[in-house]
């Protein structure tokens, strides 16, 4: 409990940290991103260099959907996306950083995963997807679009956690999605999450 709270603590101050602004940048090098520079750094203490996750619980984010992103983090900061990691450091930017951090994470490049599926999950997770129509939202590579976020090869553990919080309300900020995965089993949306992730 103690070293989540420290975690937190000093995730917020490196957020709050004064970093060089845009102005202060070499002109030669064009860097847009200069000014939110040791806020991005921060986001890869849990989301790995350049987004890149390599731990299960935190989500890719390099070549994730711009909009999605952006509206991720207004959710963060309004709170209503609760998050008690994600919330105390969203509420510290403004619109514009949050702007450049999600460019900077969209322009990024989708990381190769080996997940796999077996059959018995993959047969149960194309029921689902099928009856839920997924699809119509998050297109037939599962790739996403605008304000719908890429789930293909994204981590089996966030995917599935994402489903059951939208399951169980904890997560209220797509409330349609709440009322969809309500329809199905636990374990319906535990294969859904294995094979989205193997795609």
């Amino acid at each position: 409990m103690f070293g989540n709270l420290l975690k937190v603590i000093l995730l917020m101050a490196a957020a709050c940290l004064p970093g060089p602004t845009i102005a202060q940048a070499d002109n030669n090098t064009g860097d847009e991103y200069v000014s939110v520079a040791t806020i991005l750094k921060t986001c890869e203490v849990c989301h790995g260099d350049q987004g890149v996750s390599t731990q299960q619980q935190y989500p890719i984010l390099a070549g994730q959907e711009f909009y999605y992103l952006y509206v991720q983090l207004k959710d963060f900061k309004s709170e209503l996306r609760a998050d008690p990691i994600m919330g105390p450091l969203a509420s510290v930017l403004d619109k514009d950083q949050m702007q450049l951090i999600a460019k900077y994470f969209s322009e990024q490049v989708w990381p190769d995963t080996d997940y796999a599926s077996d059959d018995q999950a993959t047969k149960s997770a194309l029921t689902v997807i099928t009856a839920g129509q997924c699809v119509a939202c998050h297109l037939g590579k599962f790739n996403g679009n605008s304000r719908v976020p890429r789930v293909a090869g994204q981590h089996p553990e966030y995917l599935a956690k994402t489903m059951l919080d939208f399951k169980s309300k904890s997560r209220q900020n797509s409330p349609s999605k709440g009322s969809l995965m309500a329809s199905f089993g636990d374990q319906d949306l535990v294969d859904v999450a294995q094979h989205l992730s193997s795609l």
